[in-house]
């Protein structure tokens, strides 16, 4: 299990990372979420070595992580490490060997992932002659091969089409049912909705919610939806109720409680034409605009 530990990252005064404390731990998939600038790839960066912290602790099962545990984490950063001039299929052998494999065993599970994700014909292609979509798979690729204790990546759905996240979603479900823990980021957050057993939210530098989607819908404000055959206006006047919004027949509604939302149906049954009465399930992109955007 990797767990963050009050990880800060500062530079100069302007302090990047501010106290971040989470846990992926193993076989789940944790999405980290949070606009530009929030502090996610500085706090993967630390992760893996390539930025010290500040302050705070990159944990691995409990100890202090080592160069050896980082080897053995399969990494995709932002900015995309492979060389454009060089042929797919050698640079990932060459990768895989990295890893610890043999030639022969980097270049089968290379040529095995590629051909997968429908790179197939493209084995002896450069690169940089392979669309943005398909580097990213290429790129995707490099970050399994050598079977990685942990994943960790960064926008690694960015610029792939449905066929190809689909592709990509099943490829890490396939590791988190080994026990492999996945952290990835990502601005499709009905991806991370879909595909994360939890989710952590950054906003300037700091955690400012984090836990499944369902603990995280728990937790938005109450609301719902009444819908009648007449005017909703009288709603206005009963005690407890914010009006999100009023339309007509229908108000979306902020009850104080539970209580108070049964009261106010109540008092709409009585007038008679109820159509809908309903709880409002919030997005992830209503959740995370109610808690991270200033």
């Amino acid at each position: 299990m990797l767990e963050l530990d009050e990880l800060s990252r500062a530079y100069g005064d302007h302090l990047a990372v501010d106290s971040v404390s989470f846990s992926v731990p193993q076989g789940r998939m944790v999405g980290f979420v949070g606009g530009n600038g929030a502090g996610k790839t500085t706090t993967m960066r630390m992760v893996m070595g390539v930025l010290a912290p500040t302050s705070g602790r990159v944990l691995w099962d409990g100890e202090p992580i080592t160069r050896a545990d980082r080897v053995r984490i399969g990494y995709m950063p932002e900015e995309r490490g492979l060389y454009p001039k060089q042929p797919v299929l050698a640079q990932l052998t060459y990768l895989g060997q990295l890893h610890g494999m043999t030639q022969a065993q980097a270049r089968d599970r290379s040529q095995d992932l590629l051909t997968r994700f429908g790179l197939g014909e493209r084995l002896k292609s450069k690169v940089e002659t392979l669309s943005l979509g398909n580097q990213q798979r290429a790129q995707i690729i490099a970050s399994v091969l050598g079977e990685p204790r942990m994943l960790v990546l960064d926008e690694p759905f960015s610029g792939l089409d449905p066929a190809a996240v689909d592709q990509m979603s099943a490829l890490l479900r396939e590791h988190t049912a080994t026990g492999v823990p996945v952290l990835f980021s990502s601005h499709q957050l009905d991806l991370v909705d879909r595909l994360c057993d939890s989710i952590v939210v950054l906003h300037q530098g700091r955690v400012v919610a984090q836990g499944t989607a369902e603990e995280l819908r728990a937790n938005a404000p109450l609301r719902y939806r009444l819908t009648m055959t007449g005017d909703t206006g009288w709603v206005r006047g009963v005690p407890g109720i914010g009006i999100i919004d009023l339309d007509g027949p229908s108000v979306l509604l902020e009850p104080e409680d539970e209580h108070v939302a049964e009261r106010l149906l109540a008092d709409a049954v009585s007038r008679g034409g109820v159509r809908e009465f309903s709880r409002i399930r919030p997005t992830l992109s209503e959740i995370y605009r109610e808690v991270a955007v200033a």
